[in-house]
């Protein structure tokens, strides 16, 4: 079986990464921790929203590495003093990887009642009418 690349359609020239931005959207994993919504605020931006109970603002970190948003999460280690009868709640750390378009950039980042809001923007494209000039070759 042979695999099926945008490569395949002569008329889609330049779309190879975009290929690729879907191939590692797809490694990116689907671990269901945290759990997470996408929703849209409105016709040019949008909110992800991770529920992150029991971290702290200092145990996120939020970067951009080459056109994904990346979501770290990571616990400090509790004292040793602590004796637990039940241990239900864990500590693990996390990371959630979500590929970003060109034109959409990362604005705020606020952390409420256990839930971390990440607020997205994507900048309105503009129509452009190019006219390229044929010459006659020599």
């Amino acid at each position: 079986m042979s695999k099926l690349t945008l490569g395949s359609y002569p008329h889609m020239l330049g779309f190879e990464q975009l290929e690729r931005l879907l191939e590692r959207s797809a490694k990116s994993g689907n671990e269901g921790y945290p759990p997470y919504n996408i929703e849209q605020t409105s016709d040019f931006s949008y909110r992800i929203t991770l529920a992150v109970a029991g971290f702290a603002e200092g145990d996120l970190a939020i970067t951009i590495e080459d056109r994904q948003l990346v979501i770290r999460g990571r616990q400090g280690e509790d004292s040793e003093e602590r004796v637990f009868l039940h241990r239900g709640i864990a500590a693990r750390q996390f990371q959630r990887m979500f590929v970003l378009a060109d034109g959409v950039e990362v604005g705020d980042a606020i952390i409420e009642n256990g839930l971390l809001h990440v607020d997205l923007t994507r900048s309105r494209p503009e129509t452009v009418v190019q006219t390229i000039n044929i010459r006659k070759s020599e």
